[in-house]
């Protein structure tokens, strides 16, 4: 199969972290900035290659503690959510740099792609980074296709309500993978939840709805987000042509994205320049 992207310069490959939505969200953005950088200078230290801070990015991460992701330009959402709790504690509703509908991020693992070079049609992007994930889940015996919002689509809160072109469906029908991509100038920030055990009492709570997820999957726990995190970098690496280099975040790069996070992400749409929106989770 011909790789999707080349690149002679290794990707960087986070390691996955599990942290409340609000620094989850501000690493995203400030990956996204680093890679608006136009030029990719690699950096060699005594132990060899140490990165690129505009080099492309994957990661995968976990939310710390149940909590509701809103688009960044989402106004309609149920009052009830601002008093939800889960397990004893308060569900927190954060913004994302992305748009789209919410989000209930419990049982899920969140796949995030920072990169240059796509296709400047929205869709066409989309699909050159969903491959990955259609190859990578195929491997692991779930095959999906993309989604058809229905006419109710930009009147629903709830993001897996709904399946868009940019959403991945199984053949069973119910969406397993909802994504939302923001881009600046090249560089396109793509990231998606994957819902893989979902509390479906918890979901209905949210949503008023039940949406079961049914994986062909024995594993459990972190040995199942450990199997499709292995499944998905594999799939990756095929799929975009590239190497990747393990690399977490430095001091210096957790400094900067501390700096910034108390002014991003509140639920109140406040905010700078986002860039041009062109995803719907």
């Amino acid at each position: 199969m011909k790789p999707i992207l080349t690149s002679q310069s290794p990707w960087r490959l986070i390691p996955p972290l599990c942290l409340s939505g609000q620094l989850q969200m501000a690493i995203d953005q400030w990956l996204l900035e680093q890679q608006q950088g136009s030029n990719v200078e690699l950096c060699h230290g005594t132990s060899g290659y140490t990165g690129a801070r505009n080099a492309p990015v994957l990661r995968f991460y976990t939310w710390e503690s149940a909590t509701i992701s809103l688009g960044y330009h989402q106004r309609r959402w149920s009052p009830a959510w601002q008093t939800l709790t889960w397990n004893g504690k308060p569900i927190p509703l954060v913004r994302r740099p992305t748009g789209g509908r919410a989000v209930l991020h419990q049982g899920d693992l969140t796949y995030m792609v920072v990169a240059s070079g796509l296709s400047n049609k929205r869709i066409e992007a989309y699909q050159q980074i969903c491959k990955f994930l259609i190859q990578g889940w195929r491997s692991l015996g779930v095959d999906l296709h993309y989604g058809k919002a229905g006419r109710d689509y930009r009147h629903n809160p709830n993001c897996f309500a709904t399946a868009t072109g940019a959403d991945l469906v199984t053949t069973e029908g119910y969406k397993l993978i909802g994504s939302a991509q923001l881009r600046r100038g090249d560089a396109i920030l793509q990231h998606g939840s994957m819902r893989l055990e979902p509390d479906t009492q918890l979901f209905a709570q949210v949503f008023g709805e039940a949406s079961p997820v049914n994986l062909p999957l024995t594993q459990r726990g972190d040995n199942l987000r450990q199997t499709v995190i292995e499944a998905l970098t594999q799939a990756a690496a095929d799929c975009f042509g590239v190497e990747f280099v393990v690399q977490p975040l430095s001091d210096q790069e957790w400094q900067e994205i501390l700096a910034n996070v108390e002014t991003c992400h509140g639920t109140s749409g406040s905010g700078g320049d986002k860039g041009e929106d062109i995803g719907k989770i």
